[in-house]
């Protein structure tokens, strides 16, 4: 044992009060902040700056304002009776949307009828004006149709009404007429932030759920309402983790050691890294994203491994006779460079996201870079004084199923070392088999299958997707011309007209188009030509819309994007958006040709030129499609990061080339398995397993870390191989087991969340857990098998860089290859 080791020890054991103390101090500065950490709901920040869809979306809000519509949609079976009652309730339902904070314009039936009022009215007074400058009789040829006393969409004898309800259906009402949907625009999150947002979607839930004059609940549905739902899932799952893992962790470590201490010890460690974490993101100006929200769940696991390995290690020691205070110092001797090593390790690991291209995935691996190393400081102030706390009793000897576990663990890797021959092919073979798997994995595009079958979102998109033809709304924004012409408009009405004809490459004759809606104000203008009067209006695009505009506005300004001078004059190029429509709950491939059809014809129609950017297919649907592509993007990159930046701790820590990398096997060998069965079994990839590889490898190292340290601490002594293995599997393999243990009964609370993601997490991590406990347990020691007759200097060298002085006994030889057909202990 080194000066420095010994001093590290002693240290800890007489200051341990003071210790104590300056964590409480810390908890003054870091309780109150960490509980100001908030969760940054942009959907666009899940991209890297320079992504082109982020960078379409983007451009798409500085145009129009906000590019996410939620629908509001419900039944009513009096929706289109002449009596106008149906509109009436449409109307005040729209007028409530429309008051709601976050909600920027509303359009529904009751605004399109209005429009239609407007427009009459604007057609007849230019009719009336025409008949008087001619001479003609005012009544001569009067269309009738303004004798209808109702709701002037309803009116049976208005062309315009019938081209409206025409250009409308499957957006602000369904085809069985009975089907009502509010289009509610809401308001950029800049007006107000992410909490804007969320306040405007739980208004709009609290209005869908509390329908006038007795009508059934309707439903929400549009991206915005699933990320917000998602995100309230998720701080649902964390709050749930914090609180049910902790007991679960509370109830295996109890049954586990037997002690009052060794149940607080694990808990108030993992509790001050996690309060201190979030304090130093909030001093950062960092905040959680839907990447970053399992941030407790990685604490909580690099946390409770590094304690039961201090716990382990410290009955070891306990049960020789030694002091309180001894005991203690003797461990953290022992163990702070594994600690360190294994800590830091799982920092380096963790820092590979930084190579990631997607933002909240670099941050992601900054918060668990900080969370890992305060892991450290948590240790070595809370643990020293709860391991010698004064009225805890003195432990004895492990009882009879301690040593059953001890003995199993010992026999397990001894079968198979003694197996070698056979054992270590087959499982060679099995693991490029299973690993295999990960050629079939495909992408999960649907966004409504984050969430369980049964939940409410899920049934909400079902009613919708059934009576509404899609819930998926995006845009096309193309580049236009400060004033309309009748030549730019041809060419986006060729351009709908292509885009209305889109099928599936796989589609049935039967099938409908692919785009459910297509929609612009150039289908409004053609729309309103179906009115003789309005039809007589000047052909001037700019005129035309004037009258529409004056009537609705925002809806008119949300379809076309004109920067004007104090006059009114415009200044520079503008824009306009085409608002399509597509089902949402459909396979991944067919979402992918669809929006790289529908940008291929824009960029065909409506290319980059000096004046105009090119035409981009942008929204929240687009963005949600590509999420999880675009974190997968880097999934192997990170992971390849995370291996050269572990093998590198390791080299450093075990100073031995050989032995770094035979430590990295067992840790890499569970997430090729692991990603192949997923391959195998036909699961798609969510945002549950969009970094699981680099993940995982961060976490199962800290076993192979104390394991190798202990086992050249043995050889350092003198011991054999075969007795350090033993040594080993009985200390850091009864510590494994036992964290591991602990930590899959807190992580199997994930399982019955209502985010599939969260449940893929924790199933995930559960099993990356026991890949890397059968792979330290089992692969490991038949690898130092290996080397130990390959290389037979190779463990006592590196243990001699490491400080210590070996001792050499009967023992000490190396083992020779065993005849073939033997199978004799190593």
């Amino acid at each position: 044992m080194s000066t420095l080791s010994e001093w590290i020890g002693k240290f800890a054991a007489n200051y341990r009060w003071g210790l104590f103390g300056l964590a409480l101090l810390a908890l003054l500065f870091t309780y109150g902040p960490s509980q100001q950490l908030s969760f940054d709901r942009s959907l666009e920040q899940m991209f890297s700056p320079d992504d082109p869809d982020r960078l379409a979306y983007e451009r798409l809000k500085a145009d129009f304002g906000s590019s996410d519509v939620v629908l509001l949609v419900y039944s009513d079976e009096d929706l289109f009776d002449e009596d106008g009652e149906g509109i009436k309730r449409l109307a005040e339902i729209s007028g409530r949307a429309a008051r709601i904070e976050g909600v920027r314009e509303v359009l529904s039936l009751a605004e399109i009828s209005r429009l239609i009022k407007s427009l009459q009215n604007t057609g007849s007074l230019f009719d009336s004006f025409q008949r008087f400058s001619s001479g003609r009789n005012q009544d001569k040829d009067q269309d009738d149709d303004t004798d209808f006393d109702g709701p002037a969409i309803l009116n049976p004898k208005s062309a315009l009404a019938k081209e409206y309800l025409k250009l409308f259906e499957g957006y602000t009402h369904g085809s069985d007429r009975k089907t009502a949907a509010v289009a509610c625009m809401l308001r950029p999150e800049s007006d107000g932030g992410s909490d804007l947002r969320a306040q405007a979607i739980s208004d709009l839930t609290e209005l869908v759920q509390s329908l006038p004059d007795d009508l059934e609940p309707g439903v929400l549905a549009g991206e915005p309402v699933m990320v917000v739902e998602g995100f309230s899932l998720l701080e649902q799952d964390g709050r749930r983790l914090g609180f049910w893992s902790t007991v679960l962790l509370g109830i295996v470590i109890l049954i586990c050691f037997r002690s009052l201490r060794w149940l607080v010890t694990p808990i108030a460690v993992v509790q001050w890294a996690l309060l201190s974490t979030q304090a130093v993101l909030v001093y950062s100006g960092l905040q959680l994203t839907m990447v970053s929200s399992m941030l407790a769940a990685i604490i909580t696991v690099v946390g409770v491994a590094t304690v039961v390995h201090l716990v382990v290690r410290y009955r070891e020691l306990d049960s020789q006779g030694l002091s309180p205070k001894a005991t203690l110092a003797a461990t953290l001797s022992a163990l702070w460079l594994p600690i360190l090593g294994a800590c830091a390790t799982d920092a380096v690991g963790f820092g590979s996201l930084w190579l990631a291209e997607v933002g909240p995935v670099q941050d992601f691996g900054t918060m668990m870079v900080i969370g890992s190393l305060l892991v450290i400081p948590a240790v070595y102030l809370l643990a020293p004084l709860m391991a010698t706390f004064a009225a805890v009793p003195r432990e004895h000897r492990p009882g009879p199923s301690e040593l059953a576990v001890r003995n199993f663990l010992r026999d397990s890797a001894t079968w198979a070392v003694d197996r070698s021959r056979w054992f270590g092919p087959v499982l060679l073979v099995l693991t490029v088999i299973l690993s295999i798997g990960s050629s079939r994995l495909s992408v999960e595009t649907d966004f409504t299958r984050n969430f369980r079958s049964g939940s409410r979102l899920v049934q909400w998109y079902a009613f919708v997707e059934t009576r509404l033809g899609g819930a998926g709304v995006w845009d096309l924004v193309l580049g236009a011309p400060p004033r309309l012409t009748k030549d730019y408009l041809d060419r986006v009405r060729t351009l709908e007209d292509r885009l209305r004809a889109l099928r599936y490459p796989d589609s049935t004759p039967d099938e409908p188009a692919a785009l459910t809606k297509v929609i612009s104000l150039v289908d409004a203008l053609d729309a309103a030509d179906a009115d003789q009067n309005l039809a007589s209006l000047p052909r001037d695009p700019e005129l035309r819309l004037q009258g529409m505009t004056a009537a609705m506005p925002s809806f008119m300004q949300s379809l076309r994007h004109q920067h004007t001078d104090e006059d009114g004059s415009p200044i520079g190029r503008g824009s306009l958006r085409i608002m399509l429509r597509s089902l949402e709950r459909q396979p991944a491939n067919r979402k992918a040709w669809l929006i790289g059809e529908v940008q291929r014809l824009a960029l065909e129609a409506f290319p980059q030129t000096k004046e105009d950017p090119a035409a981009a297919a942008a929204g929240s649907y687009v963005l949600l499609t590509r999420l999880i592509e675009s974190m997968l993007r880097d999934q192997w990159v990170t992971f390849g990061a995370a291996s050269i930046g572990i093998a590198v701790m390791l080299l450093v820590t075990v100073r031995s080339l050989s032995l770094t990398l035979v430590a990295l096997v067992p840790n890499a060998f569970p997430i090729f398995v692991l990603m192949g069965m997923l391959g195998w079994f036909g699961l798609k990839l969510n945002m549950g397993a969009a970094m699981i590889a680099a993940v995982s490898m961060g976490l199962s190292v800290d076993s192979s870390i104390h394991y190798l340290l202990l086992y050249l601490e043995a050889r350092g002594r003198g011991k054999h191989p075969d007795a350090c293995r033993d040594e080993v599997q009985e200390s850091v393999g009864l510590a494994a087991l036992f964290s591991t243990i602990a930590l899959i009964a807190g992580f199997g609370v994930l399982l019955f969340s209502e985010f599939v993601p969260t449940i893929y997490f924790g199933a995930l991590v559960s099993l990356a857990m026991i890949g890397g406990l059968v792979g330290n347990l089992i692969v490991l020691p038949l690898l130092l098998n290996w080397l130990e007759i390959i290389l037979p200097n190779a463990t006592t060298n590196a243990a001699r860089r490491m400080g210590y002085k070996i001792q050499q006994d009967e023992e000490s030889a190396s083992p020779a290859m065993p005849a073939a057909g033997a199978a004799p202990r190593l």
